[in-house]
């Protein structure tokens, strides 16, 4: 689980500095137009702003790099816990390729598929209203990815016997994205993006947010397969010594 956890930090080391150099500015200009339109509403007349307890400074700097690093030492740590749970269960993979494995398939559950459904938004975009019920769909998108994951997998193993591995596998994959689609069909629509916002700074920013999660889930498979492995490999050669 240390292993797992340093290895998290380390992989939110490279999120942080993409989300510094490439989200960063998209957030930037999502607040300007949030200004502008403020601006608009009012008449040209700047409201008393009440004064901020965290400034944007703040927020850029240490600010995302604790709340990158936290999630990233978190995602680590249960990552690690799964890998101990699978680890020797679904045939001989080494122990680099089950963690290339799990990253891709945490990445699929956990950032595509609700991506997909619901992409992320900067700010000014969205009815302050609706923040728990979207919350709420996007949370429910995530635990439908991880139900679909299981069954997939599950069906794999039962298949594997009588269709051997590819086959099973392909099986499972499409089982697993007739799930997803399924639904994705079923789960309302959420609209809540301003007409004058720019098309191009929403779709630089839902980008960046989709690089900082796969970089984030890349580095991790990479990082804990290379740590675990090295453990693995020392305790089957003291175990082969004796």
């Amino acid at each position: 689980m240390i292993r797992g956890m340093i290895a998290g930090f380390l992989a939110s080391l490279l999120a942080f500095g993409f989300a510094k150099i490439v989200g960063e500015p998209q957030i930037e200009g999502a607040i300007a137009f949030e200004e502008k339109m403020e601006m608009a509403k009012s008449g040209g007349h700047q409201h008393d702003e009440m004064p901020e307890l965290v400034s944007r400074g703040v927020q850029s700097g240490i600010g995302l790099f604790i709340g990158v690093g936290v999630f990233g030492t978190a995602v680590g740590g249960l990552f690690a816990l799964a890998f101990a749970f699978i680890y020797g269960r679904i045939g001989a993979l080494r122990a680099r390729a089950l963690s290339a494995l799990m990253a891709l398939m945490g990445f699929i559950s956990f950032a595509l598929v609700p991506f997909l459904k619901y992409p992320p938004n900067p700010p000014a975009v969205g009815d302050p209203g609706t923040i728990g019920s979207r919350t709420a769909l996007f949370f429910a998108m995530i635990a439908v990815s991880l139900a679909a994951l299981a069954i997939a997998v599950f069906l794999a193993r039962k298949l594997i016997a009588r269709f051997g591995t590819w086959d099973a596998t392909l099986i499972a994959g499409a089982a697993f994205i007739a799930l997803v689609i399924i639904a994705q069909s079923l789960l309302p629509e959420v609209n809540e993006i301003p007409e004058q916002f720019s098309a191009v700074l929403l779709w630089r920013f839902r980008m960046a947010s989709f690089g900082i999660q796969a970089i984030l889930w890349a580095g991790l498979g990479v990082a804990f397969g290379s740590l675990v492995e090295r453990l693995l490999e020392d305790r089957r050669g003291a175990f082969q010594i004796n």
